[in-house]
């Protein structure tokens, strides 16, 4: 019996090992930071460094990357730059922030959004780089790309050097979905011709914006990308082993990154909760006047691939139906490679439409949140086609038809 035992202790210990080297525990990814480390900070010696972050810049160790370069030998980080939510992600959605003075290193912070989302010539003054490193989550209405194109253009302007330190996509780099960006749709939630899911790290889509001339005027930035280690496109963030530090305050998990996208965009019309004000951001579809179990069983009869619509009820803490018991359905992902999750919102548009008919998110809504809606798509084709019928099927060519040119157009400028 013990010669049984010590001989499948053996066997274990030895496929525990087979697995970690053919990546089934966990392929490990080293972050541009973790390389930037690694190799002494080599790229920034002797420079006075401007670094644009949050709390997602990170080490697989959460050391922050401006600890990390603040206390670099022979590197002089001299000021900080922050996005929507902050440096240290202190500010909620959309709020404005104003300039500061970081508490524990004494630097200047710069808001980058405020009253000036591009640094100015006066803000990036004195610098010999910029550093970005920020954890996207692979949807284009995420304001965080917007930043780092905008910082780019400043950059080329001012003829300062600019590096981002590469993180993955936490959508993988396979997935593309949805139409790219058109004239007259441009806003800080859709800054540039790329569709709502775009498939790339942060650092491919530095290079696409840089190669292909997107930045204003045409300029080009000096740029380096700091590669990662261990990543592979069909990658979800779970396999990484790095850890997930929320990009921002309804962003907690990196599972809420496949979330974002399938019912983000119909959560900017406010006619119905989608989870943000309760547990579960962006995994409902909830509303006073739904019935749950007939919006799940119409939802589940489609058969949509990777996908299960459960019957859900609520009282959102905050946000849409603050206090009210709402009823709908909770989205779980059972296969995230077989499912298409831009989509997703529009499936329960349409099946809402069949049981409510009388109920027309987009007549329930003010004009406001209808121009919203068309800057989130990048269009406002979608939303004209879609509610002459409710079909999916009416917004299918809109919605994938630019795809396969777009990852054509894109190979030159993939890292990995």
């Amino acid at each position: 019996m013990r010669n049984r035992i010590s001989a499948f202790a053996k066997m274990f210990v030895v496929m525990h090992i087979i697995n970690i080297q053919s990546g089934l525990l966990g392929q490990p990814v080293e972050t541009g930071l973790e390389i930037l480390v690694k190799s002494r900070f080599e790229i920034l010696k002797d420079k006075k460094v401007g670094l644009i972050t949050n709390p997602t810049g990170v080490d697989k160790n959460l050391r922050t990357c401006i600890d990390l370069i603040f206390k670099a030998p022979g590197v002089k980080l001299t000021s900080l730059y922050g996005p929507e939510h902050g440096v240290r992600g202190e500010y909620t959605a959309g709020e404005i922030i104003g300039s500061t003075t970081d508490p524990l290193t004494n630097l200047k912070v710069y808001s980058l959004y405020g009253n000036t989302r591009k640094p100015t010539k006066e803000m990036l003054e004195g610098i010999d780089v910029l550093v970005y490193d920020i954890q996207d989550i692979g949807s284009r209405s995420y304001t965080f790309i917007s930043t780092l194109g905008l910082a780019m253009e400043a950059a080329a302007e001012n003829n300062i050097p600019f590096i981002v330190l590469d993180r993955p996509n936490p959508l993988g780099g396979i997935r593309i979905e949805g139409p790219l960006v058109q004239p007259g749709f441009t806003s800080f939630v859709s800054q540039y011709p790329i569709p709502y899911i775009h498939g790339m790290t942060v650092g491919e889509l530095a290079m696409f914006l840089n190669g292909e001339g997107l930045l204003k005027n045409g300029v080009r930035c000096n740029l380096k990308v700091i590669k990662m280690s261990g990543w592979k496109r069909e990658m979800c963030f779970e396999e990484t082993g790095l850890p997930w530090v929320p990009s921002s305050p309804h962003i907690p998990q990196a599972s809420t990154c496949d979330f974002y996208p399938a019912t983000g965009i119909i959560g900017e019309l406010y006619v119905a909760s989608i989870g943000v004000g309760y547990t579960l951001p962006f995994q409902t579809f909830a509303a006073e006047w739904i019935n749950a179990d007939s919006l799940a069983q119409n939802l589940n009869s489609l058969g949509l691939p990777g996908l299960i619509f459960r019957p859900v009820h609520y009282k959102p803490y905050y946000s849409v139906s603050q206090g009210k018991m709402v009823n709908g359905v909770q989205i779980h992902i059972m296969d995230k490679k077989t499912a298409q999750l831009s989509l997703i919102q529009f499936y329960i548009l349409q099946e809402a439409h069949k049981l409510w008919p009388g109920k027309d998110v987009f007549a329930l809504c003010d004009k406001a949140r209808l121009e919203m809606f068309d800057k989130v798509c990048g269009t406002d084709m979608v939303r004209k086609e879609f509610s002459k019928s409710y079909s999916v099927d009416s917004i299918l060519d809109l919605w994938t038809g630019a795809i396969p040119a777009f990852r054509k157009r894109i190979q030159h400028y993939l890292l990995y």
